[in-house]
């Protein structure tokens, strides 16, 4: 399985392989969001919006939307996609945004510091107010692409990629101490790549960009004699997770 961990800011070099390459995703995500929060937003605000894929999921919520986005070079592919918003290029840590009605996540709840997220974003939210953390794991449909595709990976570079348990954000989230009707949902949805874009999906993993310059390389093409071995595609299988939980009308309080 593909592994995405380390060093957020690192997506900016590849910004344009992110937006072209990276699944989008499921439009229900908004519904969703929506029938958990109840009246329409009055504004949404996001956390590490990169190009914008999670923003077309927030934007369908209504209301003013304030992106939040470290690297400048992604803010400004997300600038382009969403002229209506409010770029603010900062850490969330440091951008001093909110309060709004409803914040949200998609794939970048693991760059925040694990001891302040949920107290910044619970802080970022009006009473009443909704945390909606959404993101995919990727695997393959097929166990025969997966294990060929894990060798041509290891073939370079023989570490285990770490992957998070699907879970370890609904853990994080209702082990904080803060929030009220924490719930998730679990979704799996299939995306057929062909080699071309599955080399530039790998360009913008984490694990991938760690690597010297010359074993990307290497990795590049023993993917590519792979993925051209198994047909000239394969099937991604995006194991999706919806976190939802609420900021009590009354403050929650904690010892911390």
């Amino acid at each position: 399985m593909l592994a995405d961990v380390g060093d957020g800011t690192r997506f900016g070099e590849v910004a344009d392989f992110y937006d072209d390459a990276r699944p989008g995703y499921d439009p229900g995500l908004s519904d969703a969001i929506a029938a958990y929060h109840g009246p329409p937003p009055r504004d949404v605000l996001e956390i590490g919006a990169g190009t914008g894929k999670g923003t077309a999921v927030l934007a369908r919520l209504g209301g003013a939307l304030t992106c939040v986005e470290p690297d400048p070079r992604m803010a400004a592919l997300l600038r382009g996609a969403f002229p209506a918003a409010t770029i603010v290029v900062a850490p969330f840590e440091a951008s001093g945004t909110g309060p709004a009605d409803v914040v949200g996540c998609a794939m970048a709840w693991h760059w925040l510091d694990p001891a302040r997220r949920n107290r910044l974003a619970f802080d970022a939210l009006r009473p009443g107010g909704t945390l909606a953390l959404f993101g995919h794991r990727y695997g393959y449909a097929d166990p025969v692409h997966e294990r060929a595709i894990d060798a041509a990976f290891a073939s370079v570079d023989p570490a285990p990629s770490v992957l998070r348990p699907i879970e370890w954000a609904y853990d994080d989230v209702r082990g904080a101490g803060l929030w009220a009707d924490v719930t998730v949902r679990y979704s799996s949805r299939t995306v057929s790549m062909d080699t071309s874009r599955f080399l530039r999906l790998v360009r913008t993993f984490n694990p991938f960009r760690r690597r010297s310059p010359a074993d990307r390389e290497r990795t590049l093409a023993a993917l590519a004699s792979t993925l051209d071995g198994l047909g000239g595609a394969t099937v991604v299988d995006l194991q999706g997770h919806l976190v939802l939980a609420r900021r009590a009308e009354v403050a929650a309080r904690t010892d911390n």
